[in-house]
């Protein structure tokens, strides 16, 4: 017998526990693994995790997607839900918790650390963020909200879509996914009836899938860098920028480093693609390599471990550790704090993009190249003008609207009679 429709749940003041974690393993076998309240393996998660490894899927796609799977398996957790018992009302009352959720409050991790051991640690205080959107009055990006964005939710309903269809397609999972397609597109084959003269569109939708607003990528103005670079206090930060924006490389790509992957004398520095992980070798600019040798030679005179096998970046204090990218992303934070701006690591990648696809004597396949893209199309982008240069020209033609308007009008040509052309146009004699 029909019920009706099941009752949504009332999400007024859920808060999501913090239950279970994402725990990094160091096995190469095992990078991550989620644990559930009682610190077990949660063990359809770690089956999917193994599927995605054998697929070729780096590290950082199995973090990425167990940060996803975590909150997901916390929402089910607090309403006593079994994940494979999931069904569509869980995953819509989800959706629904995530577009007005605030998003947590961090702690700190030495905080952390003394909250386990048992010590009384006071909550951090909550910072002071900008309304969602506001430009940033020095780079105009705006700034992030205390709701998920769209990007986020989209991310997090096409993992959640695919860690349940890979068990759907095993049986060790339900028989429905609870992310279903989009209702117009699940029926038929994608693309059935597709115009060759146009480009592909997503006809494999999720049903709970945000719409993800096209943004144009953000690069660093000449000058906005140069007063970037220059607010630096340390050799290793600038030759840690002088090589991102010289050789288009990702953050993490250049941050994994060996000392002996850099050939100043042919102007090299080789790195693992984040997609392929493929060694590549990237040009980079000579000043690159100039900052980089004040760098080493200040850091081998401190003592910091030297030789051809080791990583290239170090921390500036002791006790010695490779830099990663958190700690990068923080010293660009505090140089941020300084100018009162928001870059971030990408937009040095960004930036290089742009200087070298506005090139025109540099082909964009060599763009391509250099930047890792496994499509052109991708690469293409960077070929529009930048927000800032729309700007400045959509002001340059509101200019030129006012002069034309406050210009005299041109006086009529030889012939015509003033008074006749004042009667015809009704202007005042």
């Amino acid at each position: 017998m029909f019920n009706g429709p099941v009752v949504p749940r009332d999400l007024t003041g859920f808060v999501l526990p913090d239950s279970g974690r994402l725990e990094e393993t160091g096995n190469r076998y095992e990078p991550y693994r989620l644990l559930d309240q009682a610190g077990a393996v949660v063990t359809p998660v770690a089956l999917w995790f193994s599927e995605l490894q054998a697929a070729g899927k780096p590290e950082a796609t199995l973090r990425s997607y167990g940060n996803d799977l975590l909150r997901w398996f916390r929402f089910l957790w607090a309403f006593g839900v079994v994940w494979e018992r999931a069904t569509r009302v869980e995953a819509r009352d989800f959706v629904r918790w995530m577009q007005v959720a605030d998003k947590p409050v961090r702690m700190h991790w030495r905080h952390r650390a003394k909250e386990a051991a048992g010590e009384t640690v006071a909550l951090p205080e909550l910072r002071v963020i900008p309304a969602p959107g506001s430009p940033n009055p020095v780079t105009g990006k705006p700034a992030p909200g205390l709701k998920y964005s769209a990007s986020t939710r989209a991310h997090c309903e096409t993992v959640l879509r695919t860690f349940y269809d890979f068990h759907c397609e095993e049986g060790t999972g339900p028989l429905l996914n609870p992310f279903p397609l989009d209702r117009s597109r699940r029926g038929g084959r994608a693309h059935a009836h597709h115009n060759p003269m146009e480009a592909f569109s997503h006809e494999r939708q999720g049903r709970y899938r945000p719409r993800v607003p096209n943004r144009i990528p953000r690069r660093i103005p000449d000058a906005l860098f140069d007063a970037l670079f220059a607010a630096l206090r340390y050799n290793r930060d600038r030759a840690l920028l002088a090589a991102w924006v010289s050789t288009g490389a990702r953050a993490d790509e250049l941050l994994t480093c060996r000392q002996e992957d850099t050939d100043p004398g042919q102007q090299l520095i080789g790195v693992i693609r984040k997609g392929s992980r493929e060694y590549q070798e990237l040009p980079a600019a000579p000043d690159a390599f100039v900052w980089l040798r004040l760098y080493q030679q200040e850091a081998w005179e401190r003592g910091v471990p030297r030789g051809p096998r080791l990583p290239l970046w170090w921390t500036l204090r002791r006790k010695w550790r490779p830099l990663t990218y958190h700690a990068a992303r923080a010293m660009l934070l505090r140089v941020n704090a300084l100018l009162g701006s928001n870059w971030s690591l990408h937009d040095v990648r960004h930036t290089a993009a742009y200087r070298m696809a506005r090139d025109p004597q540099l082909p964009l396949t060599h763009v391509q190249w250099v930047l890792g893209h496994a499509h052109l199309s991708t690469t293409q982008i960077y070929l529009a003008a930048g927000l800032e240069e729309i700007l400045h020209e959509v002001r340059a033609h509101h200019a030129r609207q006012a002069e034309r308007r406050l210009s005299p009008p041109a006086p009529p040509a030889s012939g015509y009679n003033p008074a006749s052309l004042d009667v015809l146009f009704r202007r005042p004699m």
